[in-house]
């Protein structure tokens, strides 16, 4: 009993952490006279605005008996037909000119935000499926008792760990990009799969070193060859041993997309600052973009705890 209240007295004393930094927060942010207007950011996200109807010329309107509206152009033009609309602004016979608004109906479209977040999680994922690919592959070469591939994939480690992300992607797209050929998003997604890969590569290699000798040597006693002994026996074990750090350096993964903003993939940063030029809202903007890269990594997080779950009691 004694330990269950203590339980939820740290829990009470972690509320009123969080409670009181928000609170802090909020009146720090009064110091700086800014006048938060949340409600401009939301058209940025799901925009429920109507849609008008325009003229394309000069003219007539007519109304039909089922509702459609017919706009008769001065030039004997095809005329101008509009079935479907919620309001209407005009009358049968009226004269329009071009741009006027005839009618407006209910419309939603996803804003430029979420347009964004999905070109992040996009080029996150692919990035990450390459990622895993180069690192399994220079892993291993990396164990491997071959001297050249061994010290192949030692210097593409040191090289890609010892440079900035940033420079890497102009690397890639002022240069290779120039020489291939390869599209900004397909620059993108190279110069995040191997950036991560060099990470996960030391990642893998010393998951796999943190096995027993003995786990080979039982498997090639019981008749496997290297490469199934790897696959069957090592590997298995090292995915996870090696599965907090590699969530974390997926996590990053996510976080570090955010530079291919420099070579104008309009990702959800890059989606930000068009946001913020356009509606003057700074700090709104910022923080729904932190709040969205939040629901990405939070949602990886996730998946990795139920994976780390399933493995548990598999054991």
């Amino acid at each position: 009993m004694l330990r269950t209240s203590n339980r939820w007295l740290w829990h009470g004393i972690f509320v009123v952490i969080v409670v009181s930094s928000i609170f802090g927060t909020y009146q720090a942010s009064k110091q700086i006279n800014y006048n938060w207007q949340w409600e401009r950011v939301t058209p940025f996200l799901l925009d429920t605005s109507p849609q008008e109807v325009i003229a394309a010329g000069d003219g007539s309107v007519v109304i039909n008996d089922d509702g459609s509206l017919v706009v008769n152009f001065d030039y004997d033009d095809e005329p101008q037909v509009v079935t479907q609309y919620d309001e209407l602004f005009v009358t049968d016979s009226d004269i329009v000119f071009e741009g006027d608004v005839l009618a407006q109906s209910e419309h939603w479209s996803i804003g430029p935000l979420i347009v964004g977040l999905w070109v992040t999680l996009k080029i996150s994922v692919i990035s990450l499926f390459f990622a895993v690919i180069i690192g399994l592959v220079a892993g291993l070469m990396r164990i491997s008792n071959n001297p050249v591939t061994k010290n192949l994939s030692f210097l593409y480690v040191e090289i890609i760990r010892g440079t900035p992300l940033l420079v890497q992607i102009f690397i890639v797209y002022f240069f290779l990009g120039t020489i291939f050929d390869l599209e900004r998003f397909t620059a993108g997604v190279v110069a995040l799969s191997v950036f991560t890969g060099a990470y996960i590569a030391e990642i893998i290699r010393s998951g796999i070193q943190s096995i027993p000798p003995g786990q080979m040597e039982a498997a090639r006693s019981l008749g496997m060859n290297y490469p199934k002994a790897m696959a069957y026996v090592i590997l298995p074990q090292a995915f996870k041993r090696t599965l907090p750090p590699m969530a974390g350096q997926l996590i990053t993964l996510i976080k570090d997309s955010s530079l291919v903003s420099v070579i104008s993939i309009t990702d959800l940063t890059k989606a930000g600052r068009e946001v913020i030029s356009g509606s003057f809202a700074t700090f709104e903007v910022w923080f729904v973009v932190a709040g969205l890269y939040l629901l990405l990594t939070i949602s990886l997080s996730w998946v990795v705890q139920r994976i780390e779950k399933r493995l548990a009691s598999s054991d």
